[in-house]
């Protein structure tokens, strides 16, 4: 069994990603022990969004175009209306989401993340949630919505907004641990 403080995460996203969620997902994650790396499209530092309003500056650890699928126990991907939006055309970031999907590595998305399931083919017969304006979008490429704040399905963890991201994190920990994912990357 693997523990959390052993787990390497790769977290995904650019320009709009939602603030509370990016710094909130970095935090717990590392408060539990886990080694988290953010990959931006650019490998520089992004704009977050704050609600309502462009918010901070955030550093980024890597270029998502050189993030290695055996580096990592798992996926995370951070919602935003604007951040899903341009990852998922954006080739290198749909890549390494479906390297993932493929893999028998977790993936979680939060919020608008799910977007990227969606873009990468993935979602059909799951059960899944996200935020609600995008129910429609992950009902129609197949899934089943729930409206639950984390949401497992095999392999994918799926959380509904920014309120429930204690629950998404603790859901995150518990399958990792669960289900003894282990890298098998040289470090």
């Amino acid at each position: 069994m693997q523990k959390i403080q052993d787990a390497r995460f790769l977290i995904i996203c650019t320009d709009g990603v939602e603030q509370l969620e990016l710094l909130e997902l970095l935090d717990e994650l590392r408060k539990k022990g886990a080694r988290v790396e953010v990959a931006t499209s650019t490998g520089r530092a992004i704009r977050a969004w704050n609600f309502t309003d462009w918010g901070e500056t955030l550093p980024a650890d890597l270029k998502i175009a050189d993030a290695r699928l055996d580096a990592y126990d798992a996926l995370v991907i951070p919602g935003g209306v604007i951040n899903p939006d341009k990852l998922r055309i954006d080739p290198e970031a749909m890549r390494v989401v479906r390297a993932f999907v493929d893999s028998d590595k977790l993936v979680a998305a939060v919020c608008h993340g799910p977007l990227l399931l969606v873009q990468a083919d993935a979602v059909e017969g799951r059960q899944m949630t996200s935020f609600k304006s995008i129910r429609k979008d992950v009902e129609n490429a197949g899934a089943n919505w729930v409206d639950e704040q984390a949401v497992v399905d095999g392999k994918f963890i799926t959380g509904r907004n920014p309120d429930d991201l204690r629950t998404f994190v603790a859901t995150i920990t518990e399958q990792i641990e669960k289900a003894g994912y282990e890298r098998r990357a040289a470090e």
